[in-house]
């Protein structure tokens, strides 16, 4: 494993980290913040455009009608973040590590 998948691996752990414990505050500037920079900015530098995109129109596009429907789209996320998990080389949960 090179650095780069070090760094990557290291990146997306410590962002679920922060995801997860803002979702459990309910801190929703914080979970802006993180879903629209720190999830785009990851998911770049790791070739998932999908991902990039879908965080950036999570933000940018609409303003959500609830307090709900922006937390499930944070779920949403978060659940999105987790399946790449599996596809990046050395995170815990990918078997090909």
């Amino acid at each position: 494993m090179n650095a780069s998948s070090l760094d990557l691996q290291g990146g997306l752990e410590d962002l679920l980290g922060d995801l997860w414990y803002a979702r459990k505050r309910g801190d929703l500037g914080r979970l802006a913040l993180l879903s629209y920079c720190e999830v785009r900015r990851w998911a770049r530098l790791a070739g998932e455009e999908e991902l990039a995109e879908h965080s950036s129109e999570m933000i940018t596009h609409s303003p959500h009608a609830s307090r709900e429907e922006f937390l499930e789209q944070v779920d949403e996320l978060i659940v999105e973040l987790e399946e790449v998990r599996h596809r990046v080389p050395g995170t815990p949960g990918n078997r090909n590590a």
